[in-house]
């Protein structure tokens, strides 16, 4: 799989990692007692985490790191507390998850994406994606389109019936079902993604992913938002819709191919969060070991994750230069 992003995507485009000196506070609160600097966040990326710590430790002797692997919703709490240096995560900090960051600096926390995370494949979960049942005709649908079913109020008004999105399917109401609009997945979805316009009032929120997918497995006229999922687990009468981002964009299923290259809309990324004040430098070893991730040997070592059960993939040239433009 390296051979082949290296092939397919460039690596040769991306800058090698030329270590810079740096010096760690010793008041900086993301030190511990040991000496060593706390990274705390997203547990799938524990193994991807060690790999970079290592590299980074080889590349700057007497540097060390402790990680504190619990999942991504520990990541913007070590980070508010200025405990973690940094806050590794696999999706988008979700609004709630951001308010107490915000209402103790004033500000957001810097997203700085590292990489992405799950392609479906077979015995793969599935990113976040749009379930209909088999006997949908429908074989995939825009963002805007996907914000007109799920959300009141958008441009273009809302699509309430099938022959609305597809000429040739029955004139019969969509029925949508999703997870609950708690703060978690679907707020983030709906914030993100759908304009933060409010759902629907035909939206059916449901406890569970699995409870989605068996309520449009019992319903032709059904169509669900469901996260990350184990691929064996989808009802056999429930199909994956393909999704484009904008109507010349032709639609596509996540695929390692099309999530790898971007394709896919609703792919998560693997991201760091950091503290950094408006008009203000970014903390020197926190710019580092950013810098370290977005080299070509820290994409290289994000690559070599594509076939882990996580499904780590590497960004695209021209993403790594926007993400690095964001440490200036």
């Amino acid at each position: 799989m390296l051979v082949a992003w290296s092939v397919a995507l460039g690596a040769a485009e991306l800058p090698a990692y030329v270590p810079q000196p740096v010096a760690v506070p010793v008041t900086a609160s993301y030190v511990q007692r040991d000496g060593s600097i706390l990274i705390v966040g997203n547990d799938g990326m524990e193994p991807l985490l060690a790999e970079l710590n290592a590299l980074f430790e080889r590349t700057h002797p007497g540097i060390r790191f402790t990680l504190r692997c619990e999942g991504s919703s520990t990541g913007i709490g070590g980070l508010t507390a200025g405990v973690s240096a940094l806050a590794p995560m696999s999706r988008e900090a979700w609004p709630g998850e951001v308010e107490p960051f915000r209402r103790l600096y004033g500000y957001e926390p810097t997203d700085i994406r590292i990489g992405r995370t799950a392609y479906s494949g077979p015995g793969r979960k599935n990113p976040p994606g749009v379930y209909v049942h088999a006997k949908n005709p429908l074989t995939g649908i825009t963002l805007e389109q996907l914000a007109r079913i799920f959300t009141t109020g958008q441009a273009g008004g809302d699509l309430t019936h099938w022959r609305q999105v597809d000429t040739g399917a029955a004139d019969r109401v969509i029925h949508v079902y999703g997870p609950r609009d708690d703060g978690g997945f679907a707020t983030g979805l709906r914030t993100a993604r759908m304009k933060d316009a409010p759902f629907t009032r035909r939206y059916e929120a449901l406890p569970k992913y699995a409870d989605v997918l068996a309520a449009v497995a019992g319903d032709e006229q059904g169509i669900g938002l469901a996260g990350f999922v184990d691929g064996t687990a989808v009802p056999p009468g429930v199909k994956m819709l393909a999704l484009a981002a904008a109507p010349e964009i032709p639609a596509a299923l996540p695929d390692y191919a099309s999530v790898s290259s971007g394709r896919y809309p609703l792919a998560h990324f693997i991201r760091f969060y950091v503290n950094r004040a408006p008009g203000q430098p970014l903390d020197p070893l926190v710019q580092e070991y950013v810098r370290l991730a977005l080299s070509r040997e820290g994409q290289a070592i994000i690559a070599g994750f594509a076939a882990s059960d996580e499904g780590y993939l590497p960004l695209v040239p021209a993403e790594v230069g926007a993400e690095l433009a964001k440490l200036e």
